[in-house]
């Protein structure tokens, strides 16, 4: 891509991206604003060994950013665009600008505006004043233990050992470390919650590699292949430093130039050129693409990396694939022409253990097709269980040729692999397999492309990145792509092929998904770095997608309740299994009250994927599991599942998911009264989406037996069930007693969603059954709960039941985006709904850390935050989104996306979270549970705003539809209104913004 189109294509304010910087001098724990974008700077950054902990879900610990981490710093807006300013960077320090801006803010003038278009970016070190503004910028190398002006050194450490654990016994310790015990020191199989061993904090991650459900690999905005995760729900968090991308320059037969294109300086590998200057790249990342922007000192030669991955809205073919492509656009300044070579190395594993186990080996390949030719190596990890395959190739058409070293030792010195390159820009190309691996040993190999760019002119070098691991530790299933490219293990040579041949049309496809809302210029800039981003989750979030196998009998789906859901097996068998974890510290699959949140991004994104999962929830309904255990928390013991509940996740990824279910210890969910709830508004609004009857059909009788199952939760008759003085419910380490404003919202709303679901069956006796319910419950929820400016907490009358909670209206959000808000379908009235998002905003909000955190979960009305559980003082991301979109359904649009952008900017500026958003965070910069699920909420946002311009789907058919007794609609029929909209792009945000 030619310089000028660069600047074009970054600068033309069609991409709104996150702008992070680090330099020398970054505050610890502080990072930056919007768009990705990042400058490589001198010296190597990352967070140190006392970085953050997770706590556990009904509490456990939470952590500061310890002394040896560092953040990103703001940039002095400005005018020019980055593009226009490649490489123009001063040697010289800069004393934090960051630090003279308003709080929330990354720059002033056109340049932020512009800038912050561009995706999400890191900042630089060093830059000439006003080269940048907040777009995305990131000094990629930073040098770490620099306080800044702002926070004291070590401002953000780990909160002590269990200090976060709010237990109704002082037992609970010896439990927990009991089992903790068991479970890793004699089982050998992880925690679902580890308390013991949290994973520390890095601030080094970019946009993660792969799709849905084959594994990923996250490289980090300085190019380092540094998190893995090819075993489902299994991580490991670490830098394999040979790894890299290194070019070479030859004019006139001569090599002029040969450098790794990484600021690291490592001790392994030293024969190659290491050290290039940051000052001289950029990273940009707009999930799921990224680009790495290189200025190559004194050759005048720019290389810009772009990743991408397919990850693309209702497509359920290519989206399943594990695969990256890396093209690589050279442009030629020069006045004469350039040969460039890119060579791509890779170890034969992750950089674990298993890497040196002995037995692995490596082998070339090549593909022919028409006139153009695929070349690579594969590189087999030969590990007894879930053996893999990487493959690294090029692709070799008119003026590439591609070249390739079968193995090489990556713990050693380099030189000879260096050589070959130096000596004429491309590798040897031995042919035959390289001998297996001793024990001890590890092996490489590498892939070299090589063109030669006209004077003035540039070429397009592109290469691919492929890992095989067919079948899974559990369930002997295989994963979704090995339904396109067989489940034997050798599909390494084809994916490349088809990533390589294909990546032009995933490309074109992401921008028409994404080009709607990143050209609205009503839209916030950080909003759409956000809504984007985001979404890394649904890959990196220890994914799995897996085929059912077509002789599956439904009695092997769990018992033979599963009969009367008629279509499940369709469902399963076209569309197949999926499963993402609460959070990467939070190891327990579709833990169901926090995918009531994240929800909103599959049912929009991928609707089948939504469709299956609730048939997966609804086969664990209809089951029970007797087995006695005991709960950590109370030290109780009950049975693992009642029949008739909603589960709290479908197991853990060291276990057998779907089989044995709820992996959570901490509480009996049994007696929690969200879960059921959440299942009936998920089926709704779901159909809502979708207008799939099958599925609402099938789901109908399941509804029925979770709403009669939380009918005894309703003690006194009165309509509305009663919590039970106890954390029983997603808040699972905050006490709520008798009504209460968000389980009960979330009553009204499932009892109204099964009254409108009854009228489009045709169900009259249960219509009125509910109507009948719906109206004593509206009645008792308003007189226990309403106190003229918002619902109290809970009816208690406790010294905290009037507490400000800022979820208190998640049951009017889902009602919103179902189109069951208004007239006489109105549950809250809309003056209560109004007034009690006003106060809120002024409370939660506007009242919290200067306006400048998203919403804190408890206020008191005297304007302090709740301290009675560690939850009531925390922010959680996710309900804070949920909360945006809420107010944006009632019209409050500017206090929706205010209240949404603090969490944004303290997450992925602040605290340098960057594709790794937590769970909760407390004003003090205290935060918990790394990567977490509940964030996809900021979906609904976009659900919200869609539905004010009339882009979101009327109600569906009334009772009159033939859907009782069946539909022209079928299964395989295609979506709904929303997910049409999704294939076109978000509609526009109203002028009125």
């Amino acid at each position: 891509m030619a310089r000028s189109a660069i600047r074009e294509h970054l600068g033309r304010g069609s991409h709104q991206w996150l702008s992070w910087h680090r330099s020398p001098t970054a505050l610890p724990g502080y990072p930056l604003p919007a768009p990705f974008w990042c400058c490589l700077c001198r010296g190597v950054c990352g967070a140190g060994p006392g970085a953050a902990v997770p706590a556990g879900r009904g509490g456990g610990r939470r952590q500061r950013v310890g002394e040896s981490d560092h953040a990103l710093q703001q940039l002095p807006g400005q005018e020019h665009g980055p593009a226009a300013q490649l490489g123009h960077h001063l040697d010289h320090g800069w004393d934090s600008p960051a630090a003279h801006l308003p709080k929330g803010t990354a720059g002033t003038g056109r340049g932020r505006e512009r800038e912050e278009q561009l995706g999400w970016c890191r900042g630089a070190e060093g830059l000439r004043p006003g080269a940048f503004s907040s777009a995305a910028s990131t000094s990629v190398g930073a040098q770490p233990g620099h306080p800044g002006p702002d926070l004291q050194q070590g401002d953000l450490r780990r909160a002590p050992p269990g200090s976060a654990v709010h237990h109704p016994s002082s037992w609970f310790p010896c439990r927990y470390f009991r089992w903790w015990y068991k479970k890793t020191c004699i089982e050998k199989k992880s925690a679902f919650i580890d308390l013991m061993c949290a994973v520390p904090l890095q601030q080094i991650y970019g946009c993660p590699l792969g799709g849905i459900g084959g594994g990923t690999i996250t490289r980090g905005w300085r190019g380092e292949f540094c998190r893995w995760q090819l075993n489902p729900g299994k991580y490991h968090y670490g830098t394999v430093i040979a790894d890299q991308f290194t070019v070479c320059l030859r004019r006139k037969g001569q090599t002029v130039y040969q450098q790794v294109l990484s600021v690291e300086k490592p001790s392994t590998l030293q024969g190659w050129n290491w050290g290039y200057c940051g000052h001289y790249a950029f990273y940009h990342a707009l999930y799921p693409r990224a680009w790495t922007v290189y200025e190559l000192p004194g050759q005048n030669v720019v290389l810009t990396c772009r990743q991408v991955s397919p990850v693309i809205p209702h497509d359920y073919k290519d989206s399943s694939l594990p695969v990256a492509v890396f093209i690589w656009e050279v442009e030629n300044g020069n006045e004469e022409p350039v040969e460039v070579s890119i060579m791509f190395s890779m170890q034969n594993g992750m950089g674990a253990k298993e890497d040196k186990s002995g037995g692995h080996w490596n082998e070339p390949f090549a593909l022919q097709e028409g006139g153009e030719r695929v070349a690579g190596v594969l590189l087999h990890h030969c590990t007894p269980t879930n053996p893999f395959t990487l493959a690294v190739a090029a692709r070799e058409k008119a003026g590439t040729v591609v070249t390739h070293l079968t193995a090489f030792d990556p713990a050693g010195s380099g030189r000879d692999v260096w050589q070959d390159l130096l000596q004429d820009g491309k590798l040897e190309s031995p042919t035959g397999e390289s001998r297996a691996t001793a024990k001890g040993e590890v092996t490489a190999a590498a892939v070299c492309a090589t063109c030669t760019v006209p004077a003035r002119g540039h070429q397009t070098l592109e290469l691919a990145l492929a890992w095989d691991m067919p079948r899974v530790h559990f369930g002997a299933l295989g994963r979704r792509y090995t339904r396109f490219f067989g489940s034997d293990g050798d599909a390494a040579p084809a994916l490349s092929r088809y990533a390589l041949a294909h990546y032009e049309e995933w490309e074109r496809k992401i921008d028409a998904w994404q080009k709607p809302v990143l050209e609205n210029s009503q839209l916030p800039s950080w909003y759409k770095s956000a809504l984007f981003n985001e979404l890394y989750f649904m890959t990196d979030g220890g994914t799995v997608w897996l085929e059912l196998p077509h002789d599956c009998l439904p009695q092997e789906l769990q018992g033979p309740g599963v009969a009367s859901l008629s279509h499940l097996l369709p469902v399963l068998r076209e569309y197949g299994r999926f499963a993402y974890l609460e959070g990467q510290e939070y190891r327990m699959y579709n833990t169901y009250d926090v995918h009531f949140y994240a929800s909103f991004a599959l049912v929009m994104l991928w609707p089948k994927l939504q469709i299956s999962l609730q048939y997966d929830i609804a086969v664990t309904v209809i089951n029970e599991d007797v087995e006695p255990r005991q709960y950590l928390m109370s030290g109780q013991t009950a049975q693992v599942k009642l029949k008739n509940v909603v589960p709290h996740d479908i197991g853990d990824p060291d276990d057998e998911p779907w089989q044995h279910v709820n992996a959570y210890l901490m509480h009996d969910t049994a007696n929690w009264k969200d879960l059921n709830l959440k299942f009936v508004l998920q089926v709704y609004r779901d159909y809502y989406l979708t207008h799939d009857a099958p599925y609402l059909r099938d789901m109908w009788p399941v509804c029925q037996a979770v709403m009669e199952s939380e009918l005894r939760f309703d003690t006194d008759n009165d309509g509305l069930i009663e919590n039970g003085g106890f954390a029983d419910q997603t808040y699972d380490a905050w006490v709520v007693n008798g009504a209460s404003a968000y389980c009960g919202g979330l009553w009204l709303a499932a009892v109204r969603m099964m009254c409108k679901m009854a009228e489009v069956l045709g169900d009259e006796e249960t219509q009125q059954k509910y109507s009948g319910i719906l109206q004593k419950g509206k009645e008792a929820f308003e007189r226990m709960l309403w106190n003229g400016k918002y619902y109290n907490y809970d009816s208690s009358g406790s010294d905290t039941s009037s507490s400000i909670m800022s979820d208190q209206c998640a049951g009017q959000w889902f009602l919103g985006a179902c189109g069951l808000d208004q007239g006489e379908l109105e549950v809250f009235p809309k003056s209560h709904v109004i007034s009690a998002l006003q106060t809120i905003f002024e409370k939660n909000v506007m009242g919290f850390a200067g306006g400048t955190m998203g919403a804190v979960n408890g206020m008191r009305p005297d304007g302090v935050p709740d301290t009675s559980s560690v939850q009531s003082s925390e922010v959680w991301i996710g309900v804070v989104y949920a909360l945006a979109a809420t107010m944006i359904q009632e019209g409050m649009v500017q206090e929706g996306f205010h209240t949404a952008e603090g969490c944004y900017r303290t997450v992925w500026e602040q605290l340098g979270m960057a594709f790794q958003t937590p769970e909760a965070y407390c004003e003090k910069k205290v935060y918990r549970s790394l990567a977490y699920m509940r964030p996809l909420s900021i979906w609904s946002m976009q659900l919200a705003l869609e539905s004010r311009v009339g882009r979101a789907p009327c109600a569906p058919p009334p009772s009159s539809s033939p859907v009782p007794g069946g539909t022209k609609q079928s299964i395989g029929d295609s979506p709904g209104p929303v997910a049409s909209a999704g294939r076109q792009g978000p509609c526009p945000v109203p002028p009125s913004l």
